[in-house]
């Protein structure tokens, strides 16, 4: 049984998204206040708390409350009111096998009974109770300034929880289900993002200690595992045992505390006087005292808050993931799905070791199954949600759910990758986002814009630019999350899909590379040359930019593109123009173009065709050396930012 898909409605950021869950791990990743906190509270609102105020509300449902208010002043049916009065709603589509096990859990959230469906809805809403629509409205003065104060007051006391079952094949024919019968169904739990392991040596912490010691609790249920019970029975009985040799001496010591009550001189006090029982209680014991503790060598071992942030975080993990695998088999009635959420797993992790969890995380359902539940099938699902770029680019892009919000808009959109990249056209450029994604440092997924780059000379330089348009028209790029990938020409164009899919402003620098188209002995060859007797561009991320272009782009109609042509959707293409509009010298590649737009500080004269020759060849001998041309203008000053590169800037910072 697995939750196939949720549907999220009016909880905060959360307007009215889709999420669809894989059936191992669910990789949820997007730039900061994005909405992916929100997709693990209202789980945790409606499982856990149940508790919801009027704040949990989208921005745009306290909208709609007032104007229902307004609606209800004005005299409008109360049925009316009722169909469009916010609510918050969870909404879960459960898939389950057509066998007995299944069928015996589910069986309650069965509408109607058709063995050719396989799956069941179940909805969670909170909403306001039948007959309520006047007590809700009545007071409420839209003009006052205390609406809002009046209204959470409100909700508070008239919102409660219903959940209902609806046939998949009519929503409107539902069933109400009692908490109770959807907690035996889905088991919720979370590994939060603020886990306590705070970088304090000189206090002992012993988180870990913790969690083995509910472990331990777990093992002594009687709908615990028959492995586990006879641990426990074994050591309650080591711990009784104990009790016993040593009670008589513990309690004529203990006694020799207590003074007799006659010197106190009330009356009414007489003997016998008090005597003690010291009992020890396996669960108390292991409460207090049990910590973990890391083997130093055969002399010491040290507390857990001796060892490093990061052990200490995958270790924190793994023993929780193995606490709650213990707390779903030790269930009276095993749960149908067990869904764990863990948020930003990458605390403290260097690199590695975040790729290596999120690559070994799947493996833990199948380890646990076989080698601690007979074989039988843990029903987990891992929820993961994160800012790391190292497990947003090792997982598998199919599992990846990307949240991000349009503009200044109040409300979460969520995109699945596996969606919009599953037809065969696009599918060379998801090999080849895939590799480049899994090779390099991407953080497309968490900027707040993106340039992409040729090669190591405009990496190196791209901050200075940046810096320089900040200071000329007062913007702010420097102090935005900008990702900087860097990608040659040739390439660039499998990443304009990706980037229309993030919707994620991006400015595409890339080269103009002009050639001449050439015939000799019936053979034909585009060799580089100056841009002013150039008859093409060789550069394909050109190419496919235009797309009605074909082959070896058309450099005039290319050179022709109007500032509104070069933007498509979020991104804008840049490539090499004339430093003065409409006049001959132009550069090829990024260092024509620097030189150009500095030609007193590379003490190069003259004027049009002989002016572009010149910079050509210079441009030709660094060919062997861009890095060092780029480190070498950072270190100075005074110079000029190519026409091409700083229009394409200034349309990046608005």
């Amino acid at each position: 049984m697995k939750i196939e898909k949720v549907h999220i409605n009016n909880f905060r950021l959360l307007r009215a998204v889709d999420i669809s869950f894989e059936d191992l791990s669910t990789v949820i990743v997007g730039r900061n206040n994005s909405g992916k906190t929100s997709l693990t509270e209202v789980f945790r609102r409606f499982f856990a708390s149940r508790n919801f105020n009027l704040e949990d509300f989208s921005f745009e449902a306290i909208q709609e409350f007032r104007q229902l208010c307004i609606d209800f002043s004005n005299g409008e049916d109360e049925l009316i009111i009722r169909n469009k009065l916010p609510k918050i709603e969870l909404r879960l589509d459960v898939k389950y096998d057509n066998c007995s096990e299944d069928f015996s859990l589910i069986n309650d959230f069965i509408v109607e009974l058709d063995p050719e469906v396989s799956n069941v809805i179940i909805n969670i809403c909170y909403q306001l109770k039948d007959g309520h629509i006047a007590p809700l409205f009545i007071g409420l003065d839209v003009d006052r300034d205390d609406f809002c104060l009046v209204l959470k007051e409100k909700v508070a006391k008239l919102y409660h929880i219903q959940i209902t079952a609806s046939d998949p094949a009519d929503t409107e024919n539902t069933k109400d289900i009692d908490h109770k019968s959807l907690l035996k169904l889905i088991k919720i739990d979370f590994i939060n993002a603020q886990r306590g392991l705070d970088d304090v040596t000189t206090k002992e912490k012993d988180i870990l200690g913790a969690i083995l010691s509910n472990i331990f609790r777990l093992s002594s249920l009687e709908s615990a595992p028959a492995e586990m019970r006879a641990r426990y029975e074994e050591l309650d009985t080591t711990i009784k045992s104990i009790q016993n040799d040593v009670n008589q001496e513990l309690t004529e010591r203990i006694n020799s505390f207590l003074p007799t009550l006659s010197i106190f001189g009330y009356p009414g006090l007489y003997e016998p006087n008090l005597s003690t029982l010291t009992t020890f209680n396996a669960q108390s014991i292991l409460d207090s005292n049990t910590k973990v503790r890391y083997i130093h060598n055969d002399l010491i071992s040290l507390p857990e808050s001796y060892n490093g942030l990061g052990s200490r975080n995958l270790i924190y993990i793994l023993f929780q993931l193995y606490s709650y695998f213990r707390e779903y088999q030790s269930q009276d009635i095993l749960p149908g799905c067990h869904i764990v959420f863990i948020e930003e797993p990458e605390a403290h992790l260097h690199p590695q070791m975040q790729e290596v969890f999120i690559d070994q995380i799947n493996s833990l359902i199948t380890k646990f199954s076989s080698d601690l539940n007979n074989g039988l099938q843990w029903p987990a699902q891992f929820i993961v949600t994160t800012h790391s770029t190292h497990i947003a680019n090792k997982t598998s892009f199919n599992t990846i759910r990307y949240f991000f919000k349009r503009g200044n808009s109040h409300f979460t959109i969520v995109k699945d990758f596996n969606t919009e990249f599953n037809i065969s056209e696009h599918q060379k450029d998801r090999e080849f986002i895939y590799k480049y994604l899994t090779l390099t440092k991407c953080d497309l997924f968490f900027a707040d814009k993106a340039v992409m780059i040729e090669g190591a000379t405009e990496r190196i330089l791209m901050p200075l630019f940046i810096k320089k348009i900040d200071e000329d028209i007062k913007s702010n790029l420097s102090s935005q999350y900008i990702s900087y990938v860097e990608i040659g020409g040739a390439y660039a164009h499998h990443f304009y899909k990706f980037l229309d899919f993030l919707e994620l402003r991006t400015l595409v620098i890339t080269d103009l590379d002009s050639v001449k188209r050439t015939t000799k002995n019936k053979r034909t060859t585009y060799p580089a040359c100056q841009t002013s007797i150039g008859s093409h561009s060789s550069n394909s991320g050109i190419r496919n930019w235009f797309e009605n272009e074909q082959g070896y782009a058309d450099l005039s109609s290319i050179r022709s593109k109007t500032d509104e042509q070069k933007c498509i959707n979020h991104r804008r293409i840049a490539y090499q123009i004339p430093e003065i509009p409409n006049t001959i010298p132009c550069g090829r590649s990024f260092e024509d173009a620097f030189i150009l737009a500095n030609k007193s500080l590379f003490s190069i004269t003259g004027r049009g065709k002989a002016l572009e020759k010149r910079v050509f060849d210079k441009a030709q001998e660094l060919n062997d050396c861009k890095a060092d041309f780029a480190i070498e203008w950072a270190l100075k000053t005074g110079w000029s930012i190519p026409r091409y590169i700083k229009e394409g800037l200034v349309w990046l910072s608005k």
